[in-house]
């Protein structure tokens, strides 16, 4: 490189051509891809730190929690190629993202580079030539109080988790881990649960008709009417019900009987009387334009995305130019946003639309450290979504016309209406009854004609308001009322968390930072502490142990107040109010407000990981945690001292639909899957077929260790003459053979397959026959993948399960006569793409065996479910291997660490 070219370093690769092309030649732009190095892991901790207050968590903490980092194996050639680049530049600008952790990353590099040239921090929210120009020219010094913020946020996580999570393993489960965030997430998702649980549902009656005016037998005008007051008493609906439900407030409850009765009388009336009209005027102002999380809310709510694959696709319109940064509490436009919002709506909806005066949104955020801009599309014009339609993919292309409504709404007029409620009176014996009815008309839709927000699900029906056009009507007016019907309801519970409406309780709740978000939810998915149901979060089992544990061993740490008071601490450290050393050392070792991790967790006593994991469903069923999953564990009440019975749950059985009358049916039902099927007539062993874990399954069972199956429930039980030698030396003489399986098809049930379809089974493998050039035998075999022809070490894939019984001699040789992979390898290079800039060897899109992905012959990255791979292009490509990159391997040997103490000379701090 020549010399007095400037470096300018980012996070990511995608964002180097686009920055290159607006600097020009005297800049050279490289990427860091994401973090250089990280906390170590237990691994990565030399021998002579294990024994030391450094071994336990990797931070020093009798020390002022110094932090011991070590490079990641990419980081190490990351750091070594921007080393190589910096020796011949005459000045390094840190352009990592505006956010804590692009701050610590740009510290990293510069603890890392030890550079000897002016340094200048550069920070931009949008990738335009002007926005990247101007940054180039407004630079600033690294802020080290965002530096500490995000050097105290990990180190509270390994603090947290390292102490917590084995906790977990000894008394719930080997695997699970707990997090200061995510555990009180999955606590959010459990209660709504318990409160699911504990609901008691609420039903109730009311007549709904239809009413009209004069004598049109095709009712062309009529609208619909609601009971509300009989005999002058209000009638109950689902609002008057609290969530155990009780009443809150006085009201008649009408029953079916009751209904019908009213029902008949009405129809035989026939007619309504109006006596009164009330119209009310009314304005709704447009919303803010998005944040972090009110983008992830509305991409749920209408696109289905998921927070992490919303911010995912937010991430690459970003880096391509498209929108401002993606990661931000704010919800304030710059004024060429604000002109830009102005200019665009007028144009699509002529001068009426936007207000005299532009719209100023504020921030409800104290946090200084996020960007200064909402959520936006960049530039100064705001190009329309038609105008980037044949620059972006389907998703891309669905977010940025959201982003795009959102912002050109928030500037727009505001919406006028007129809500206009009837009152209508029919004479019944012995009580009058009343009927309402309600309309809505916009006067005027303002911002309503570029954009309306998504709404979470609804518990009733009957609580939404009805936007129906109502006549004109005055009191004294006569209507005829037909199509009347009785109508039964039953109280809801409140439904189960989306992922919109989570991120909308956490951020509602403090817990968290929007950028966070979407890997909170990620985690707990991922580990098991809830499953997706359509949209909706399912807590399970092992999830109630987990919330139960902390909230009896670690009360404090769990506390929806205490986790966000956290939160709310950070933003002080990152504003410089609060001392990073001093925080930390308060809340390890305690403070006069709380005991202190170290202290709570050598002093929990004696935890009952039995009654943890236990909750009583009957008076003879509990449900238990076991290490295979959740079972009922069953006592007889005659015969208190008999072996418990063990009873699996179906996996897709939710906790609130464990209830006692269908625990009761598990227990009580047949077990379909164990029972004879016959007699095997070539050895005369027994056969039968089981339900398994893995599974259904045939097995033969010899004679003398014939299994019985008990006539009233069809249990299968182990004959009482079989008992087991006490010594090891007794059980090698009596040894058998392991009795023959083989898996059910997946088209066969347990419940109809007869004793010729399980012998057919059992026979797998099946030899098809001899290559008659080789001499091999070729067998057709059923496989953890699915069935397949084997001969020697080569295999061929076959389409269907029958085929293994089907397939000839002559059909297996003409497989093998073609290439092993022709079908696979002929749509594997599904696209190729230039060369990645990191590993410089050209990209492709393959197709394999667990579905398309991307590769530079170094790093595999799997195109994500959802996305169409013809529709990735060259920038995609390489921000899927960088992420992946990013993940890095897993460790195979222990990596050479490197001690970086926490010492900042190379920085001045911000003032």
């Amino acid at each position: 490189m020549a010399e007095g070219k400037k470096l300018v370093i980012v996070e990511s690769p995608t964002k180097m051509k686009s920055i290159q092309g607006y600097l020009g030649d005297g800049y050279e732009v490289l990427s860091s891809v994401g973090h250089i190095r990280d906390l170590a892991d237990r691994k990565s901790i030399p021998a002579e730190l294990k024994k030391t207050s450094v071994g336990r968590y990797s931070v020093d903490i009798e020390n002022g929690f110094a932090p011991y980092y070590v490079e990641s194996e990419r980081g190490k050639k990351t750091v070594t190629e921007l080393k190589r680049a910096l020796k011949t530049s005459d000045e390094l600008l840190l352009a990592t993202d505006e956010d804590r952790e692009g701050e610590a990353i740009a510290w990293h590099l510069l603890e890392a580079l030890k550079p000897k040239v002016p340094v200048k921090r550069m920070v931009f929210h949008e990738i335009t030539k002007d926005a990247i120009q101007a940054a180039v020219h407004n630079t600033r010094e690294l802020d080290l109080d965002l530096v500490d913020a995000q050097e105290t946020r990990r180190i509270l996580d390994r603090l947290y988790g390292w102490d917590i999570s084995p906790v977990l393993w000894l008394k719930v489960q080997q695997g699970l881990s707990a997090g200061r965030v995510q555990s009180a997430a999955t606590r959010l998702v459990v209660d709504r649960e318990r409160e699911r649980i504990a609901f008691v549902s609420a039903s109730y009656w009311d007549v709904v008709a239809a009413a009209s005016q004069g004598e049109d037998a095709k009712h062309t005008d009529a609208f619909g009417i609601q009971l509300v007051r009989v005999g002058g008493a209000p009638i109950a609906r689902g609002g008057d019900f609290d969530d155990a439900g009780t009443l809150k407030k006085v009201v008649v409850i009408i029953d079916e009987a009751r209904a019908r009765s009213l029902a008949e009388q009405i129809t035989s009336v026939g007619t309504a009387s109006v006596t009164s009209v009330e119209s009310k005027p009314g304005t709704r102002r447009p919303y803010a334009p998005f944040t972090t999380s009110t983008m992830q809310q509305e991409a749920g709510r209408k696109l289905s995305m998921s927070a992490k694959h919303a911010m995912s696709v937010a991430q690459r319109l970003y880096e391509k130019g498209f929108i401002t940064y993606m990661r931000t509490d704010s919800t304030a436009l710059s004024t060429q946003a604000v002109q830009a919002a102005r200019e665009q709506a007028v144009q699509l909806y002529g001068p009426k639309a936007v207000p005299l005066n532009p719209r100023v949104y504020k921030s409800k955020s104290k946090n200084a450290q996020e960007a200064h801009e909402a959520i936006r599309p960049s530039g100064e014009h705001f190009r329309t979504p038609s105008q980037v339609a044949g620059s972006l993919d389907r998703d891309e292309l669905r977010l940025y016309d959201l982003i795009w409504k959102r912002a050109v709404a928030s500037q727009m007029s505001d919406a006028t209406y007129e809500t206009t409620t009837v009152t209508l009176a029919v004479a019944t014996a012995p009580d009058a009854v009343e009927f309402t009815a309600s309309g809505t008309v916009y006067t005027f839709k303002g911002f309503l004609e570029a954009y309306e927000e998504g709404k979470d699900e609804k518990r009733s029906d009957r609580d939404k308001q009805d936007d129906q056009s109502l006549p004109k009507l005055a009191v004294g007016d006569v209507l005829s009322v037909h199509d009347v019907e009785p109508k039964g309801h039953a109280t809801t519970p409140k439904p189960r968390y989306t992922e919109a409406s989570l991120v909308k309780a956490l951020e509602e709740k403090g817990i968290g930072r929007p950028s966070t978000f979407a890997s909170i939810i990620d985690t707990i998915i991922a580990r098991g502490y809830v499953t997706k149901r359509g949209q909706a979060l399912v807590p399970s089992w092992v999830a109630f142990s987990v919330v139960r544990l902390l909230e009896q061993h670690f009360a404090e740490l769990v506390d929806y107040d205490f986790t966000a008071g956290l939160e709310d601490d950070l933003d002080a450290i990152a504003r410089g109010e609060q001392k990073r050393v001093d925080w930390l050392k308060d809340f390890y070792f305690g403070a006069d407000d709380h005991p202190g991790l170290r202290n709570i967790v050598d002093n929990l006593g004696e935890i009952d990981a039995r009654e943890l994991n236990s909750t009583r469903i009957t008076d003879t069923a509990v449900l238990r945690i076991g290490r295979y999953g959740p079972y009922l564990e069953v006592t007889d009440p005659g015969h208190p001292d008999a072996d418990p019975r063990r009873v699996n749950l179906p996996e897709d059985l939710a906790p609130d639909e464990l209830t006692a009358a269908k625990a009761t049916e598990l227990i009580e039902a047949p077990v379909a899957g164990d029972r004879v099927l016959g007699e095997n007539p070539d050895n005369g062993k027994v056969i039968v077929v089981k339900d398994g874990r893995y599974g259904p399954y045939v097995q033969e069972v010899e004679p003398a260790a014939q299994e019985q199956v008990d006539a009233a429930t069809g249990e299968v039980t182990e004959a009482p003459a079989a008992k087991k030698k006490s010594t090891k030396k007794a059980a090698a003489k009596t040894a058998e053979p392991k009795p023959r399986t083989a898996s059910l098809f997946k088209s066969m049930s347990v419940d109809t397959i007869d004793l010729d379809t399980a012998l057919q089974l059992l026979s797998l493998p099946r030899l098809v026959g001899a290559d008659p050039e080789s001499g091999e035998q070729i067998t057709a075999q059923n496989g953890r993948y699915g069935p397949y022809l084997k001969k020697g070490t080569d295999s061929r894939t076959l389409e269907s399960e029958q085929q293994l019984f089907d397939i000839t001699l002559e059909e297996a040789l003409e497989r093998y006569k073609q290439p092993k992979y022709g079908a696979r390898r002929a749509s594997s290079a599904l696209k190729e793409f230039e060369a990645d800039p990191v590993s410089g060897k050209p990209i492709r899109l393959r197709d394999g065996r667990f579905g398309p992905y991307v590769t530079d012959g170094e790093t595999n990255a799997t195109v994500p479910r959802g996305e169409d791979p013809m529709a990735i292009e060259f920038d995609r490509a390489v921000q899927l291997l960088a992420d992946k990159r990013a993940k890095g391997p897993a460790p195979k040997r222990k990596p050479a660490a490197r001690k970086t103490t926490t010492t900042r000379k190379t920085a001045t701090k911000k003032k």
